[in-house]
């Protein structure tokens, strides 16, 4: 019976131990999924905000497109399909350095209704 006392004794201050563990560790994730989803909320909103910003640049580039189509080439030096492939590159370049410079206002109301969906969706 002395044997008995002891194993129950050493197995109750086991599973009094063990619990008393998983319950920190427990509070402990329970902390660390509040600190990722915070992290994940700061991320999606630098997400959001690169694909406004992005969404804004290939929006202002289509729109300059024509702009730039309807330049008339120099004559021995310029056309050609050469130009016509840098100067749309160019064209892109010029809508992604727009929107980078705050740009004509597009890309936040795109950030906030992508946020607004996200809201939602959770």
């Amino acid at each position: 019976m002395d044997d008995m006392t002891q194993y129950n004794a050493l197995f109750s201050n086991a599973t009094s131990s063990a619990s008393t563990q998983k319950a920190a560790a427990g509070v402990h994730s329970a902390g660390a999924t509040a600190q990722l989803k915070g992290a994940d909320q700061g991320r999606n909103v630098e997400q959001a905000k690169q694909a406004a910003e992005d969404f804004e640049a290939v929006f202002l580039a289509q729109m300059l497109g024509p702009i730039f189509d309807s330049l008339e080439t120099d004559g021995m030096f310029g056309g050609g399909s050469g130009e016509k492939i840098y100067r749309s590159l160019l064209v892109q370049e010029y809508g992604k350095a727009i929107a980078k410079s705050s740009g004509i206002g597009i890309s936040d109301a795109v950030q906030s209704e992508i946020l607004k969906l996200q809201e939602v969706s959770q």
